[in-house]
């Protein structure tokens, strides 16, 4: 009689074990790979081109291999901010309280999902995959700059730094580091594709970098104790709660000045403050919720989503304009 039973399984293709198919879930939520707010930098690079220069094979590959730059060095970041709050505890504390709002999973040693010898592994992998990639990056980039280059291994350097080594979010830096690496992001694939700058690609650029600012200090005002107690300097950390509030809305009014001032200065097309009417309502909304209500989570989660927005009318605008704003040959 024939082995029906060993026929199927032998033309069956090998299943991955669920333990392991666990594991590579658990190092992707240790990588944040579902947090893209940094990577929607590059559409927008591409947006602020020329037509030319926009669609070329060239540009198209480079701005891939940026992108996977980038992955690479958030993975190395986050993994070694993972481990630094595992060991002084913060994690827990600002996790632990509130998984059900937080996604105690996207923390894997507070869940215990990896352990942390597999985490150190993995950003140590990651960091070394990261300086390889940047170095093709340069190689392959039409133009160099010297400060576009700086400006990269400075990214870099600084995103290694966040949580470990110089731990530069735990010295008083975490709010600049923010907006920083969101500048630095827009403005190095821009020079390594164009080799300069204008006035109109810094503003698009610092307003890119608004956005992770603005949902951290939404993070950093409900991680207020947890962060006090394991010594991470921030704002919220610092200061009494009042005053922290007027810090995230003098923030806010600070990006909503760099749109009005950079128009009427003429740094900024007459469409500039138009197009972004929605983000204006959006970010008064947000601080309602926020410091009215009190709902700190929820405002943190609009103003993430009030970032992608003002990216996709960005792209969008800069697409439809009359003229390549960017100014790139």
């Amino acid at each position: 009689m024939t082995d029906h039973t060993t026929r199927s399984t032998a033309t069956e293709p090998t299943a991955v074990p669920a333990s392991a198919r666990a594991t590579l879930s658990a190092y992707a939520r240790l990588a944040k790979l579902d947090i893209v707010d940094y990577y929607i930098g590059l559409p927008l690079v591409l947006a602020m081109l020329a037509p030319a220069l926009r669609w070329q094979p060239g540009t198209l590959g480079l701005l891939l291999l940026i992108l996977l730059a980038e992955v690479a060095v958030v993975a190395a970041m986050v993994a070694f901010d993972d481990v630094t709050g595992y060991r002084d505890g913060s994690d827990a504390a600002n996790y632990g309280s509130d998984a059900a709002r937080r996604r105690l999973a996207r923390k894997p040693l507070v869940a215990g999902t990896l352990t942390e010898p597999q985490a150190l592994r993995f950003a140590w992998a990651a960091t070394g995959v990261s300086a390889v990639l940047w170095t093709l990056v340069a190689l392959a980039a039409p133009h160099r700059p010297a400060w576009a280059v700086a400006l990269a291994a400075l990214c870099v350097l600084a995103s290694v730094q966040y949580s470990w080594g110089l731990r530069i979010s735990y010295r008083g830096f975490q709010e600049i580091f923010l907006i920083g690496l969101g500048v630095g992001w827009v403005l190095v694939p821009y020079g390594l594709l164009t080799g300069g700058l204008n006035g109109f690609v810094v503003v698009q650029a610092l307003l890119f970098g608004f956005g992770p600012m603005l949902f951290g200090l939404y993070s950093n005002t409900n991680d207020a104790d947890g962060d006090r107690a394991a010594g991470r300097i921030t704002v919220a950390a610092l200061v009494p709660r009042h005053l922290n509030t007027a810090f995230i809305i003098a923030a806010t009014v600070a990006e909503s000045l760099l749109i009005s001032a950079s128009t009427l200065a003429g740094i900024a097309p007459w469409w500039f403050p138009v197009v972004l009417v929605p983000v204006f309502v959006l970010r008064v909304t947000q601080l309602v919720i926020g410091f009215v209500y009190g709902d700190i989570l929820r405002a943190r989660r609009m103003a993430i989503h009030t970032h992608r927005v003002t990216v996709v009318l960005l792209i969008a605008a800069n697409l439809l304009a009359p003229a390549p704003v960017g100014g790139a040959a």
